[in-house]
């Protein structure tokens, strides 16, 4: 499965001979480094470790900030690449489907009606319930909360996947991949582009 570490930019547009409009969020993926190499025999499964975004800093051996795994399929004939290898933003092509994967923005503390969206209490004639979630307990018996409950409690932060979205912008000279559509994430944070289990268009 083909795969690249990125950073994501921020979002913009582009515009057809047609006319047609097309946002996209903007992806600078520099050229990942493969840092390992896994293999049937060895590891039960082939599969290559990129590393992303070196350390400046002068170190015995190169060390990344970001490093992810990649399984892989090796057909028959075909070689395992090879330690040490780059992976740039050629892996992909426009009209390419694939998944991107991201951590959400976070967003704190939050009520039930910012996060589970609930609707409320009237806000007239003397109502004294506004935002609450309500009752949350039952009776006698089972005399507990059920674990899932829908309450208040930290908002965002967590990983993220938008499946099946297309590449609509490849750029090998500036490392840059364009995603139709919006991406998780902060401007500046981790993006891990995956593709398509699906190779259809």
């Amino acid at each position: 499965m083909l795969g690249i570490l990125g950073k994501k930019i921020g979002m913009t547009r582009i515009i057809q001979d047609d006319g047609c409009v097309i946002p996209l969020t903007v992806v600078e993926c520099t050229p990942n480094v493969i840092t390992q190499v896994k293999t049937p025999e060895k590891d039960g499964y082939p599969a290559i470790v990129l590393g992303f975004d070196a350390f400046k800093k002068p170190f015995k051996t190169q060390a990344f900030r970001h490093i992810r795994e990649f399984k892989i399929e090796i057909k028959e004939g075909e070689e395992l690449p090879k330690k040490g290898e780059e992976v740039k933003v050629d892996v992909f092509t426009i009209g390419d489907r694939v998944n991107v994967t991201g951590t959400s923005k976070g967003k704190g503390f939050q009520g039930v009606v910012k996060r589970h969206h609930f609707s409320g209490g009237r806000a007239t004639h003397g109502s004294h319930f506004h935002r609450e979630p309500g009752s949350i307990g039952m009776r006698a018996k089972p005399g507990c909360v059920n674990k899932g409950h829908r309450m208040a409690g930290h908002m965002g932060d967590e990983k993220v996947t938008v499946g099946r979205v297309q590449i609509a912008y490849v750029d090998l000279e500036k490392n840059l991949i364009g995603v139709k559509g919006p991406v998780p994430g902060a401007n500046g944070s981790l993006v891990i582009i995956r593709q398509s289990r699906s190779l259809a268009k």
